[in-house]
This record gives C-alpha cells, structure tokens and sequence, in this order.
C-alpha cells in the first residue's frame, strides 16, 4: 500500500531563511557561505536546546520540528537574539538576516523526513515575516495563549500560494513593552447597551480630540522658523542636511508646485538614509521665497551642509542647477548644472541624490540604496498630477481638497500601479475626515484605510502609507495598531517627522510618558517649524512627569500661534495650579469655559487610557476651580 511505513502526528514546525540571499550570494560568494555555516550551527544548537531536531537544511532554508509551539517559538526567539548580536558586528552588507514562520499543522513522517501542508503552512508564513522577525500561524497562537512574555499582532488572514484556504497569521513581538498584548484582531461585537455607552463616551470627548488632532494638518504661521539647538554632525552621529526651495525661473507662478515637486523628491530619497539627518521640509518651506544666507541657515537649523538651487520647465525640456554647501565655511563642494529631456526627470533626482550621497562620503547599502531611490511610476503624467494634487493638499481649504481628489484619481488612471498616489488619495480623504468637511467621517476614515493598504500591496515599504495608517488608527483611537504603523513608517524613513510627531502623541494618550517625550522631542530636531498641536502634546507630557516650568514653557509657546485653541487653555489651568500660580490658574479656567462653556473635567481627563494620567489631569483641572 502507498501509506505502508508512514504515520501521521501533530507538530510544530520552524521555517527559516535568509532575506536577501541571492544578493548576498551574488556580491561575495565565499564570505556568504562562511557566515551562513556559522549560523546554521548557532541556530542548530539553540533548536536542540529547546528540545526541537532540525529536519532539514538545504541551502539558506531550515526546517526544525517541536513537539512543543511553546518550544517552537522560545526558541524562534532565542534565534533571533542571538544572530542579532552577531549582526551587529558585521558591516551592513554582510549582515545576514532570517526570516521565521511557525505552524502546528499535521504532517506524514517517512523514516526522518517529514512532510505534508503542515511543512508548506509554515514555509508560507516564514515568507511573509521580516528580516530577523518571527511570525506564527492561528493554529500556533491558539496553543500558545499568554503562556510567553511576548506580544502578538494579528496581521489578517491570508492566502498563500498552494494552500486552499485563507491562514490567520500574527507577528510575534519581543519588546518587553508589548508582553501580553494582541494587536489588531477584531475584538467581538459590544452588545446594544455597551455600544451605546461607548458612542456615548465619544461625544463627550469627541470635540477636543477632533480639535487636538485637526492642529497636525493645519499649517504653521508663514515664515516662522523656530531657532533648534545645534546638532550638527554630532546629532545621532549623521551628516546633517537641509534641502532648500528650488527657485523657479520659469517666470510662471503655476510652475511652482513642478519645482516644490522636485524639492520635496529630494528630501524624502535623502530621509530614507539612515546615515543622514534631513531636516524637514515643512521647516526648510519657509525659506520660499526670502532672501538666503547660508551661513544663516546652517546656524539656525544646526545642519552642516545645505543643498539649494534652481529649476526652469519649458516645454519639453527641464533645466536644474544644484550645489552643495558646507554651511560652516560656506565652501561649495560640489555644483552641477543639467539641461534633460522633462521626461528623464525621475532619474535627474537620482544623479543628485547620488552625488549627494557620494560627496558627504556616506556607506549606503545597496539594498538600502535601491529602496530609497526606487521611484513608483514611470509615468511623468501621473506624477505631474500628483505633485499639483499635493499643492492643493497643503492649502487645506474644502475646494482645494476636492480638487485634489480629482487629480490623485487621474494619476491613478494613468497608471493603476502608482502607489503614491493611492497614499496622496488616502490623505485627501483622512484631511476631510479631520476637518469636517464630510457628512460621513467615519466612511471617509474607512477610505483612507483601503486606500493605504492598496498602496502597500504594491509596496509593502511605502513608508507614507504606514503613517496613513497609522493616523487612522489613531484617529479611531486603536493606539496599539496605530503604535505598529508608526514604527514601520519610522524604521522606512528614520527622518520623518511626521511619523515621530503622531507616534508620540500615542505613547501619551496610551500611558507611555517617557517615550511620548522622546518621540515629541525628535519630531523637532526634525522638524523646528512643528505645528501648534506639537506643543499641545509635549506640554501635556511634561506636566505628566511633573516638568511643570518645562509644560508651562511649551503650552505659552503653542498658545501664542493658537490662542483660539480651548485645549491651551485646559492644560495651562492645570500647570498653574499645580505650580501654585492661582490667579493664573482661575483666570485660564475662566477662559476655558468661554470658549466651552459646557466642559466637563472628567471627559477630558477620559482621553488617556492610564488611570494615573486621568487623574493627575483632572486634579490639576480642579485646582484650577473646573469642575
């Protein structure tokens, strides 16, 4: 019979391979096979510590099998940790990272092989994990349960190729921080009465969250840059650079959005670089239009180099000068002038990313290289649609909204696969949600979502897509999801201010002070020309570390950009009071309920999840006289 000397069991399986083999194999064979034996045997080991054999390694991959999931994921763990710290002693290029799945799945044994679509299962999901991450199938995390301080994000249900049906699969998370958390999985549908209390409690706090959070699209006071301790090289160990508006000499205003295009392209391939310190082009905008000293600007953004130049669209051709400055000596290293076909425009942002690159003597590896300069269409059509979309973003006004709408929809008919484009449409719809412009808040939030996720099926590494989504979770107060996206946004692009900015207003809203701090506080090395709503946030996580003189400078800060805002005003009655200052204190709790006359201390205090943050908010604001 076919099935003589076979049996069938249950088994936890371990699948690994090495991102990026192929690439590794290509550049230095020899080196590649010398590190991937050492490795194989590390992880050999720790398998048979954790009571587990290796079934199989052919090549970069490895199957193991465990009795245990327990075991199976302890030691997937152990795995990780241990070739972390091997990693990192080796240059960039040469790092070898294995991507983890695990699946309890049934499986035919023959002698001491194993097979079956408990092995495929798990060999599906090992492809879907990170580079030195782990992820884990349902049938795993079913038998796993919180017996581990580890964390888990549920990360949908898939289909994978030769699998009939659709496989739950969940991230496993090893920061000590997410011990005992599931991120993501939809929790059961509240009953009638839970549901009704809870849009309860949303109207109650609704009016200040929309308002917090609508302070993040609203454009700072033009021409106002704020003055940032100097960073120079020393900041995070990077060269530090700021891009600025290229002039247009085209004598046309309605080029304008081609050359802020072209200077925006520029700053997002440099943010991408790990190795450099971008600052912000929400900052370096200001300049638009002023005179430049660039001495001047190096001091007052604390960067060393500063690209500035120029470009002219006429017709079909486009004509860029650019140089490079070191702001300290105001020496020129390195000035070039191009005259292109406009359709070779994509690869004329390269050359300059390159030369950039090249003349600042960074070490860039290639794969790092390839993603940040990898362009999403080649269609200049799409793309000039989608730059004159982004212009009318920014001026966040209702018509210019539509407008943009319209034009992000034409660069998606031009090319079905522009994944910038998905984002740009995403925001337009998350930018109408903040603002009210929209019967239908919650439909416009469900866009945004889809939208960002079209993106990132087309590019999983679109960085602006996971910060998309990530404000959307936030916006829905979904912290731990919104926590995740942020992350991912941060780890693609290590310059973003934006990501930082967002991410430390969840760690305060979640109970993570110190990390709000932290996140707020890199958002303006970043960033220098923040918004109001920046101030807001920090002001408040200052006060909730009982930095009162610290809260009381940041909240007088935002104050005079935004006096209008009754949020200033809540925070400030309560870092009066606990500062002792009462007459303050009264007289900001008085313009609190001006503006607000129906507030509520304990629907304020309700936006933080930390039963302690709660209440240290609500005793400041009853010192303070409100109620």
């Amino acid at each position: 019979m076919a099935t003589k000397g076979l049996k069938r069991k249950l088994s936890a399986l371990l699948s690994a391979d090495v991102k990026g083999y192929s690439r590794m194999m290509g550049e230095d064979e020899a080196a590649t096979v010398e590190t991937i034996t050492v490795y194989r045997e590390v992880m050999a080991t720790l398998i048979q510590e954790h009571r587990g054999r290796v079934v199989d390694s052919p090549g970069d991959n490895l199957l193991a099998e465990f009795a245990s999931v327990v075991d199976a994921v302890n030691c997937a763990v152990a795995i990780q940790r241990e070739l972390a710290e091997r990693n990192a002693e080796l240059p960039a290029e040469r790092k070898m990272e294995f991507r983890i799945g695990i699946n309890l799945g049934d499986v035919i044994q023959e002698g001491e092989r194993i097979y079956g679509d408990g092995v495929n299962v798990a060999a599906r999901i090992e492809g879907l994990a990170e580079g030195g991450g782990v992820c884990i199938s349902g049938t795993a995390y079913d038998q796993i349960g919180k017996k581990l301080p580890l964390g888990y994000e549920f990360l949908g249900e898939r289909t994978v190729k030769n699998i009939e049906k659709p496989i739950r699969v969940y991230r496993v998370l090893t920061e000590p921080t997410f011990a005992g958390m599931l991120i993501g999985e939809q929790r059961a549908k509240l009953r009638g009465w839970q549901l009704a209390a809870a849009v309860a409690a949303i109207l109650v706090v609704g009016t200040f969250v929309v308002g917090l959070w609508s302070f993040h699209l609203r454009p700072p006071p033009s021409g106002e840059v704020s003055p940032v301790e100097k960073m120079a090289d020393s900041l995070l160990g990077r060269p530090s650079i700021a891009v600025l508006p290229f002039k247009n000499l085209s004598g046309d205003a309605e080029q304008e959005y081609f050359n802020d295009g072209i200077t925006n392209d520029i700053i997002t391939d440099l943010s991408k670089f790990r190795q450099l310190f971008v600052i912000a082009s929400n900052t370096t905008s200001t300049y638009k239009g002023q005179p430049r000293r660039v001495k001047a600007v190096g001091h007052d953004l604390g960067v060393r180099y500063v690209l500035e130049g120029s470009a002219q669209r006429a017709g079909k051709k486009v004509r860029i000068n650019a140089q490079l400055i070191d702001a300290t000596t105001g020496h020129h290293l390195w000035a070039e002038r191009y005259e292109r076909d406009l359709m070779d425009v994509f690869a004329l942002q390269d050359e300059i990313v390159q030369m950039i690159v090249t003349k600042l003597a960074l070490k860039i590896d290639e794969a790092e290289r390839i993603r940040a300069m990898r362009k999403d269409t080649e269609s200049l059509e799409a793309y000039d649609y989608v730059l004159r979309g982004l212009q009318h973003l920014r001026h966040t006004t209702r018509p210019d909204n539509r407008k943009a709408r319209q034009m992000f929809e034409k660069a998606i008919d031009l090319d079905p696969r522009y994944g910038s484009a998905y984002v740009a449409l995403g925001s337009s719809y998350y930018q109408s949600a903040s603002y009210g412009w929209t019967e239908f808040p919650d439909q416009a939030l469900e866009r945004a979502h889809d939208l960002a996720q079209k993106a990132l099926s087309l590019e999983e590494s679109n960085g602006s897509a996971h910060r998309l989504l990530g404000e959307v979770y936030v916006r829905r107060t979904q912290y731990d999801l919104a926590a995740s996206e942020l992350r991912r946004a941060i780890e693609l692009n290590p310059n973003d201010a934006h990501s930082y900015t967002t991410l430390g207003s969840v760690m305060l809203y979640s109970g993570r002070t110190d990390n709000a701090i932290r996140s707020l506080e890199t958002a303006l090395r970043f960033d220098p020309n923040r918004g109001p709503g920046y101030y807001m946030e920090l002001g408040l996580a200052y006060y909730l570390k009982r930095r009162y003189q610290d809260s009381l400078g940041t909240l007088e800060k935002g104050l005079s950009r935004r006096p209008d805002f009754v949020g200033y005003h809540m925070a400030l009655a309560a870092v009066y009071a606990q500062l002792g200052r009462s007459e303050n204190a009264a007289n900001a709790a008085a313009t609190v309920l001006r503006l607000h006359p129906f507030f509520e201390v304990d629907s304020y205090g309700s936006v933080f999840r930390n039963p302690e943050d709660r209440e240290a908010i609500v005793d400041g604001l009853r010192k303070a006289g409100l109620k």
